[in-house]
């Protein structure tokens, strides 16, 4: 995945209460928490976005009281899942 660089003023890492060196990574949860929020990536996209795991990208949307976004279709794709392991 190709990558771009933006500018973040370093306040926000006082207005967020982080420090400076984690900011990138905050910035990105912010940001694909409320694309995940407005259904405009998957769970999965997101926490490839993140550079973190589902299990962790659920982690993040719960602390926020964001439900997860699941339909007949990734239960299909579960079950299948589920039954190749099996």
């Amino acid at each position: 995945m190709s990558k771009v660089t933006i500018s973040i003023p370093q306040d926000l890492a006082r207005i967020l209460g982080v420090r400076v060196k984690e900011l990138p990574r905050i910035v990105k949860l912010y940001l694909v928490t409320e694309l995940y929020r407005e259904g405009k990536v998957s769970l999965g996209k997101a926490a490839e976005i993140a550079e973190i795991s589902k299990w962790e990208m659920m982690e993040v949307l719960a602390s926020k009281g964001i439900p997860l976004q699941y339909d007949e279709e990734d239960l299909k794709e579960d079950v299948e899942a589920l039954e190749k392991l099996l």
